[in-house]
């Protein structure tokens, strides 16, 4: 089944989840993927060919973060965001709505967009929709997301609707200065759902941004600090609502169990620093479980970190090594953690997309998390 640039190739029986192709302008990607994540252009501790190597075609990068640092005219001069990095696949680009609201000391939210002030050097901004468009088509993103309202847990109903009256506006002044600038970009903008923990309010917002016919369609407002069981209600809620021949992005998760939850609701993308950011805390991922390198227990441990991993750092060092190497606080540790993570969520997305062809995924997600959460559950009570 094809709709525009998104096509669905299997469907497993039991539940939700299915594959597909994505068809983006520096080529096609399979889903569902997991994008890394490369805030400042560069995805920490690892170089591009790394990606290469490991099959990854589609990564993420941050507006609020590139605006403020280098900023649009250094990136536009170099030919846009591919060219300045040096990355030859795919970019997806966050609006920095989430940034604002979460790193700026200080932010003012008004009909014609946010005004704030920069984490870095205090100096102060504004963004509105058009302007993120626009910033957005300066990088030559392959896909753009709008400038939306990023609301926290615990928050009233009120506070809920007025940011989704305002993400909404906004998102339909989005899509008009994206398709005023379509043949300059080439790039997609999807829409973002929000509504808060409110079924009626993510109902509703589902409804208005679906209507405006976005290339693909983004729940934002979870993982945001909620409870897993409230997390996976409304991932399910909201999920059941998208048009089904959109791809569906669920923003900020990258955990095994996060991700195979958001794989089983149908959802085709997800985003997350978590494998880069606890590689550089020396946490890496195994088949039996996340383990931290700084137990003491790994002293002399000279296996692999995953016996059935077949990346870099599986085939070349051991876990006494990579110890060693975060206890003196060389670079490297971070480099080669970051690699093996990367290399294992990679691999375990692949084994996904083979397990819904193949009409088992529900059986596969049983058994991936029977024996990880186990080991996981083991290291922390070490």
């Amino acid at each position: 089944m094809m709709h525009g640039i998104f096509s669905i190739t299997h469907r497993d029986p039991s539940c939700l989840a299915r594959t597909g192709r994505l068809l983006l302008p520096h080529g096609e990607v399979e889903t569902p993927v997991f994008m890394p994540v490369g805030t400042n252009g560069s995805v920490k501790a690892v170089d591009f060919s790394v990606l290469d190597d490991m099959g990854i075609r589609l990564i993420l990068s941050n507006t609020y973060h590139l605006f403020l640092r280098p900023g649009v005219d250094i990136i536009r001069e170099a030919g846009g965001l591919h060219s300045f990095i040096g990355w030859q696949g795919n970019i997806l680009t966050d609006s920095g709505g989430y940034q604002v609201f979460s790193l700026a000391p200080f932010r003012k939210i008004r009909e014609e967009g946010v005004y704030f002030r920069s984490h870095i050097d205090g100096s102060y901004h504004t963004l509105t929709p058009e302007g993120v468009v626009d910033i957005q088509t300066a990088f030559g993103s392959d896909v753009m997301m709008p400038l939306d309202v990023c609301t926290p847990p615990g928050i009233s109903k009120k506070e809920a609707e007025e940011a989704l009256e305002i993400t909404t506006a906004w998102a339909r002044r989005s899509k008009e200065r994206w398709e005023s600038l379509r043949e300059e970009s080439g790039g997609l903008l999807f829409g973002i759902v929000q509504g808060n923990f409110f079924h009626d309010l993510r109902r509703r917002s589902v409804e208005e941004i679906c209507a405006l016919e976005l290339p693909g369609t983004a729940i934002g407002g979870l993982s945001v600090g909620e409870s897993f069981p409230v997390f996976q209600e409304f991932l399910a809620f909201t999920a059941a609502l998208l048009p089904s021949e959109v791809p569906h992005y669920l923003m900020g998760i990258g955990t095994p169990e996060y991700i195979l939850e958001a794989v089983e609701q149908g959802i085709d993308m997800f985003d997350c620093v978590f494998p880069t950011r606890t590689a550089r805390n020396a946490s890496v991922f195994t088949r039996s479980g996340r383990i931290s390198l700084r137990r003491e227990r790994f002293t002399r441990d000279f296996g692999p970190l995953d016996p059935e991993c077949t990346c870099y750092t599986c085939r070349r060092y051991t876990r006494a090594y990579l110890r060693h190497l975060f206890k003196a606080q060389e670079i490297m540790g971070p480099v080669l953690a970051t690699i093996h993570n990367l290399h294992f969520l990679f691999t375990m997305v692949e084994e996904i997309r083979e397990s819904i062809r193949e009409g088992r995924f529900s059986r596969y997600k049983r058994a991936f998390l029977a024996r990880y959460q186990e080991g996981t559950r083991a290291d922390e009570n070490e």
